[in-house]
């Protein structure tokens, strides 16, 4: 299994990336499976759905499943942070690549997705030992000079290449974390 992440602010385009790589590297034969993370209170589920009453009535669980599909619901009590590698160690051993959006500040190795003017935030790769690429449309105007590889954010197929030519380096080793 192979673990990249994709971090950058709202509105810099990580979600259109991620989108498209999961397109590239199905499209080469690859298994990809995404954890994405949301700050706010989200649904899949919708009311008049079984799986949303069994909820509301106060199933701190829900498992759906159906030949085709799986998906567990889970509710907390309490506000809970994530650990990235906690819920890495839920996916499918099979998986060949997890593209994980968000979670900039976890220990994971990243490619920061940057937009000149998208955001008036620092870029995060001058700080972050972690993000090992930019993937930008507007290399002449990174805040900050970097050695850094600088790939292209409007070339997907550029970027899948990429990330496949170094998959020695995105090879996830769970011992190495502690999925506490």
């Amino acid at each position: 299994m192979h673990v990249v992440g994709f971090a950058g602010y709202s509105g810099s385009g990580k979600t259109t990336l991620v989108e498209q790589l999961i397109a590239e590297l199905r499209n080469a034969g690859l298994r990809v499976a995404v954890i994405k993370h949301a700050h706010h209170a989200f649904e899949i589920d919708h009311a008049g759905k079984d799986s949303y009453r069994h909820r509301q009535a106060g199933a701190h669980e829900v498992l759906i499943a159906s030949s085709k599909r799986q998906a567990l619901i889970r509710e907390f009590a309490q506000p809970v942070q994530h650990n990235v590698h906690a819920l890495i160690a839920q996916l499918d051993a099979g998986t060949d690549w997890v593209l994980v959006e968000g979670f900039k500040q976890s220990d994971l190795l990243k490619l920061e997705i940057w937009r000149a003017g998208a955001t008036d935030r620092p870029a995060l790769y001058p700080e972050d030992d972690f993000i090992v690429a930019i993937a930008t449309d507007s290399p002449t105007q990174l805040p900050q000079a970097t050695q850094r590889p600088v790939l292209d954010l409007n070339h997907a197929s550029g970027v899948a290449t990429w990330l496949q030519g170094n998959s020695a380096r995105f090879a996830y080793q769970a011992e190495h974390y502690h999925a506490a």
